[in-house]
């Protein structure tokens, strides 16, 4: 049980020291701080639209309309309150 827990918090630290994040509020210089930000987060790359991808593919057709047209005809025909 000991060797577990003693894991355990080994396995906390390490994950701690390989996630720490460069200083980057201690420098001085505005570019050089903005360099190092920019080199810590970089920015994600934008994957284009599913529109974009899709332009050759027809368009949607909802399978239920004919079942929603068949019951909404079937209610118009339901007296209400006669």
């Amino acid at each position: 049980m000991k060797m577990l827990i003693v894991a355990l918090a080994l396995g906390t630290f390490v994950q701690s020291a390989v996630a720490k994040e460069p200083d980057c509020r201690a420098i001085e210089s505005t570019s050089g701080r903005l360099a190092c930000y920019d080199a810590a987060f970089p920015p994600k790359a934008k994957q284009p639209t599913a529109a974009e991808q899709d332009a050759a593919r027809a368009a949607y057709k909802d399978p239920f309309i004919a079942e929603e047209a068949r019951t909404a005809a079937k209610l118009k025909n339901i007296c209400r309150g006669c």
